[in-house]
């Protein structure tokens, strides 16, 4: 008989609760983006989100960046390229749309990450766009221009969205720049990329914060804010990065990278509960928009 297993054993074999909980800290980042406003300024966020992972990580992996260090060093270019696009102005960009629109519309349009990177596969290394790739490609850009107009047919038409929804729009862009490009990564573990990329985000966060700092945006955290701080810190930064990796492992890559479509899912119902959010009829069309295309570019399209 096999050896019994204790539940945090069962739990880190299990690859869809690994991958459940990920997705529930990722969109604990959009309603972490709406909570900060007025308890902890956007790049004081971002820059000591990323200070505190490079507090922890480097001393859990310390062998592993050393083991690797001449090639972080030759490629330290790409990586402080990754860790500033797809993780500094990724996340400054999510905390300043929370000053500007609501959790709904940014969990909503970070589902739409998938459908940039299809696009920027063809661009980038010419992978082809099957028709119905192509169908939903545009659908889910429909459930964009729905979330960002409120489903009003006159903003759509003057194009005057609110700034967070462009912010969030961008900051997509960006995530799905990032991983396309992952492809290219030097030869190591993913958890050692991600340490080396984490501290070229914060380095790279210390101009911007700066900046902030100089123009009279920033304050210091309030309670509230420290405490937000230590979630996003522990829950999307390090604990979501090591279940999704694990899951990686038990069930691959393209299997596991399904279930970031349940982000534009848990970020609106847990609006509703956490922030009282309203949900309206376009944010049930936009969603439905989001995932369909999504459902139609990757399931239907590829086969």
């Amino acid at each position: 008989m096999p050896p019994t297993q204790t539940l945090p054993q069962r739990v880190w074999a299990n690859a869809y609760l690994l991958l459940t909980l990920t997705m529930l800290m990722w969109a604990g980042n959009a309603i972490a983006s709406r909570l900060s406003v007025g308890n902890i300024s956007p790049m004081t966020m971002t820059t000591l989100r990323w200070g505190c992972v490079c507090l922890v990580l480097p001393l859990l992996l310390r062998r592993e960046l050393a083991e690797h260090a001449p090639v972080l060093r030759q490629r330290w270019r790409f990586i402080a390229l990754m860790g500033i696009c797809g993780f500094t102005m990724f996340n400054l960009l999510l905390y300043l749309a929370g000053y500007s629109t609501t959790a709904i519309n940014i969990g909503i349009l970070q589902g739409s990450i998938p459908i940039f990177v299809l696009i920027g596969a063809f661009l980038v290394y010419r992978t082809p766009i099957a028709p119905l790739q192509a169908l939903g490609v545009a659908v889910t850009m429909l459930g964009i221009a729905v979330t960002a107009s409120r489903g009003d047919i006159h903003i759509l038409a003057g194009l005057r969205f609110a700034i967070g929804d462009i912010y969030m729009i961008v900051a997509s862009m960006l995530y799905a720049g990032y991983t396309v490009a992952i492809r290219n990564r030097p030869p190591m573990p993913a958890l050692v990329f991600f340490a080396a990329a984490g501290f070229a985000a914060f380095v790279g966060s210390l101009p911007l914060l700066a900046i902030e700092i100089a123009t009279g945006h920033t304050y210091w955290p309030t309670v509230t804010g420290w405490l937000i701080l230590i979630f996003v810190v522990l829950g999307p930064s390090m604990i979501a990065q090591l279940t999704f990796l694990r899951a990686v492992e038990l069930i691959g890559p393209g299997r596991a990278g399904v279930f970031a479509n349940l982000v534009p899912v848990f970020a609106p119902i847990m609006a509703v509960f956490i922030l009282g959010e309203q949900l309206a009829l376009y944010h049930g069309l936009a969603l439905a928009l989001v995932l369909g295309g999504i459902f139609i570019a990757e399931r239907l399209g590829r086969r």
